[in-house]
């Protein structure tokens, strides 16, 4: 049973056994001895039981582990015996003495010794193996290019990239092995001068190895693909850093913008409030929302600098573990409020209102849908919901979701039904939401005036309000859509719609679910073309619409389309489209 003893090597603690333990002492005792009239004695010592100690942590797996004497023949296999790597002066300045080299790879650190920051930029040169001044130029195009996306991954680079401070660390920067001789070579001549020489070593290793006639082809197209794969990997890490980066950043100013407007409130603020029916504070979603996807983000991030930098420095355990609770908490927050926001818009409820419209059914009854001048700017077909001030200046919500319905009733006298629909968690809460809207018509003489919007107190939310105007007309009636109102009919026709876009704009009889158009065009033999079809007089000057009983064609300078009982055909110059019951076929012309 051996003893063990704790020892204390550049301020890092280590279990070893005794004879482990006499064997390393022995060793530095030796290395003392060789440098007792050496310049900057004391420096270089401190340095190689730096690299020792470094070598011993690599094999240490766990903080009980003890250091044997195998490990410590492997460090001195590496470090090398004082006796093999004594330089003399004069030698040193002619020639190098030719030393026997053991494989290394560079690291990155952070180079402030020549920084104009924080030495990013000239550890990454010295990584890259490219002058500092190259990586800041590229930096300085990267931030401009990026719109200052590059100061975050600058900052990221400074905070988890280590300073490059002992001399190994320093050799290690540059690719050079760390053991004696190089540790006393890099404190006589200085940084600068051993920069140059490991460069010079570097290549001459490199072109060695291709010259090597002892290594196999085989192992030569091994560390071939070994270097497109690592390449390749290298290509992959800044991608995710690029896109990590990228990501945080927009999620950071979103989190910024949201989060403050919360406070200030400016005009825009009303339709994120309006659409957030949980009245969970907007700064605090956005919170939620930042930490979700902003957590991973980083992670993808840290991969990615994981995959460039092989010494990174760790975030550590509690780190890690702090933002993934982070991340849990934020998680089932957000699902939470998503269930409920979907709740609110589970069930919709419709109320339906019906009342006799009295007027001269002798007479063409014209519809015509009308807006208030103050609302006039806000109608727009194709948008969703506006917040608007109302008349008496109070905040509304105003949506243009109104639908309008022709049907045919043997009555003698007409009927409007005003159906209301929105949405809630239940039927009553839908229910009540629905009664809210506020939505009128008016009567004068024998022009029906409907309105073209809807209009509910902010305080409602949006819940998806519509309305859908229902005009049950006497059979043998007449009536006439203004063209104003083509957008908010349907665009065919059925016995529970008579009338559809196409019959805007014209007087039409109603008959017993049917209507027949009084003034529309109409088509004569000459308007068929050759194959049958008829000109819709939409034409412009890129193309036109036709019609036949067997479909459409619509034709332009850059395309022909015909839709019809036997599929969908569209041409171009250079692709054919033929969509039918078989499929979907494509095919393409080269010219």
């Amino acid at each position: 049973m051996n003893k063990t003893v704790n020892i204390n090597l550049a301020g890092i603690f280590f279990h070893i056994d005794e004879d482990a333990y006499q064997k390393l002492q022995r060793y530095l005792e030796a290395i003392k001895r060789s440098f007792t009239d050496s310049q900057g004695r004391s420096e270089i010592i401190s340095d190689i039981e730096a690299r020792i100690a470094e070598l011993f942590n690599e094999r240490v797996k766990h903080d009980k582990q003890v250091i044997s004497s195998k490990e410590v023949d492997e460090v001195i296999s590496i470090m090398g015996q004082p006796e093999d790597y004594l330089v003399d002066d004069e030698i040193f300045e002619d020639e190098p003495v030719a030393e026997k080299r053991t494989k290394s790879s560079k690291k990155l650190y952070r180079d402030t010794s020549n920084s104009y920051i924080a030495g990013v930029a000239a550890g990454l040169g010295h990584y890259l193996g490219i002058d500092a001044i190259w990586v800041r130029l590229i930096w300085i195009l990267l931030t401009l290019g990026s719109g200052g996306t590059f100061i975050l991954i600058y900052l990221l680079f400074w905070i988890l990239v280590p300073e490059a401070v002992t001399t190994a660390e320093k050799l290690t920067m540059q690719g050079e092995v760390v053991n004696i001789s190089n540790i006393e070579k890099k404190i006589k001549k200085g940084f600068e001068d051993v920069s140059d020489t490991v460069k010079n070593v570097d290549y001459e290793k490199y072109g060695n190895k291709v010259k090597s006639t002892s290594k196999s082809f085989f192992d030569t197209i091994g560390d071939i693909i070994m270097f497109f794969l690592k390449l390749f990997a290298k290509f992959i890490g800044i991608l995710l850093v690029i896109f990590g980066a990228l990501s945080i950043f927009a999620l950071l100013i979103s989190l910024l913008s949201l989060g403050s407007s919360s406070f200030f409130h400016p005009w825009w603020m009303d339709y994120p409030d309006a659409l957030n029916t949980t009245g969970l504070p907007i700064w605090l979603g956005s919170l939620l929302v930042f930490f979700t996807f902003g957590i991973p983000c980083f992670f993808i991030l840290y991969l990615g600098l994981k995959i460039l930098i092989n010494n990174l420095k760790s975030i550590g355990n509690i780190a890690k573990f702090t933002l993934l609770g982070v991340w849990l908490i934020s998680l089932i927050g957000l699902i939470t409020i998503g269930i409920k926001q979907a709740t609110d818009h589970a069930l919709e409820s419709v109320v339906s209102k019906k009342e006799k419209l009295i007027y001269n059914t002798n007479d063409t009854l014209r519809i015509k849908m009308t807006t208030n001048t103050k609302f006039k700017r806000h109608i727009n077909r194709g948008g969703d919901f506006k917040i608007v001030y109302n008349d008496n200046d109070e905040k509304v919500i105003l949506s243009n979701d109104i639908r309008l319905t022709i049907r045919s009733t043997k009555d003698s006298v007409a009927n409007i039904q005003i159906d209301k629909e929105s949405k809630g968690q239940n039927y009553l809460v839908a229910k009540d939401r629905a009664e809210k809207i506020l939505y009128n018509y008016s009567l004068q003489n024998n022009e029906l005036l409907l309105d073209s919007y809807l209009l509910t107190d902010y305080a409602n939310k949006f819940r998806e309000q519509e309305v859908e105007v229902i005009l049950y007309l006497p059979e043998g009636s007449y009536v006439n859509l203004n063209k104003n109102t083509r957008s908010f009919l349907n665009y065919y026709n059925s016995s529970n719609n008579l009338i559809s876009s196409n019959e805007a704009s014209y007087t039409v009889k109603i008959l017993n679910d049917a209507i027949e158009c009084i003034d529309c065009p109409e088509i004569l033999e000459e308007d068929y073309d050759d194959e049958g079809y008829i000109d819709l007089n939409i034409n412009d000057d890129n193309g036109s619409v036709k019609i036949n009983s067997e479909g459409v064609k619509i034709k332009s300078d850059e395309v022909d389309i015909q839709i019809g009982s036997e599929g969908v055909k569209a041409k171009s110059e250079d692709v054919h489209v033929d969509i039918n019951e078989n499929g979907i076929n494509i095919s393409s012309e080269t010219h």
